[in-house]
């Protein structure tokens, strides 16, 4: 239990660091548009490079802070009858969920992506449109980048839930400081 607990800490922390990092983005990507649109509009001029800054900068947030929506259970979930089910049969749901859907799609989604990205980085691709960006390889890249990430909190997930259902909804894998997901609070369903 102590392997799979320092398992748990390790990518609870990666995926927090990560998170924390690309949050960070964001600034940049709100930026990045400012700029593009005080161009386009008032200087009447427009740049493919920004334009393409742009959706780069959200394919990163997006692909790398997955992992840490996941983490803290802001992923989109339908909770009309999970919301209502006891702390066990939470985590058994959460369990189920993780190794027939999550950790299969991560896993599917990392071998697919293999080939797309080291045929990007044989060819050095760049933009196709002219005044575009460079290397858009290490864009690329971050596909099997963020599904390893959503792959290894997948991981901490089912191992959570399993511990989870075996200690009747207690979590004695999770931080003591962290608070357990919608649904598992006495205080938020007293709310």
């Amino acid at each position: 239990m102590n392997i799979l607990r320092k398992f748990v800490r390790f990518v609870d922390g990666l995926n927090e660091r990560i998170g924390t990092a690309v949050s960070w983005f964001t600034t940049l990507l709100v930026l990045t548009v400012c700029l593009d649109v005080f161009t386009r509009y008032f200087l009447r001029r427009s740049s493919v490079a920004v334009q393409e800054l742009e959706w780069h900068f959200f394919a990163v947030i997006f692909l790398l802070a997955s992992a840490w929506a996941l983490k803290h259970n802001k992923h989109v979930r339908v909770d009309v009858l999970y919301m209502n089910f006891k702390p066990r049969h939470q985590a058994l749901v959460n369990l189920i969920g993780s190794l027939l859907f999550l950790l299969p799609f991560a896993v599917i989604a990392i071998w697919s992506s293999q080939n797309f990205v080291l045929n990007s980085f044989r060819i050095g691709e760049v933009s196709p449109d002219p005044g575009g960006l460079p290397a858009r390889y290490i864009l690329k890249s971050m596909i099997p980048i963020g599904f390893t990430l959503i792959l290894l909190q997948g991981l901490a997930m089912a191992a959570r839930s399993l511990d989870r259902f075996i200690h009747g909804g207690e979590d004695p894998l999770g931080d003591e400081d962290e608070p357990p997901p919608r649904g598992l609070s006495a205080r938020e369903d007293a709310v």
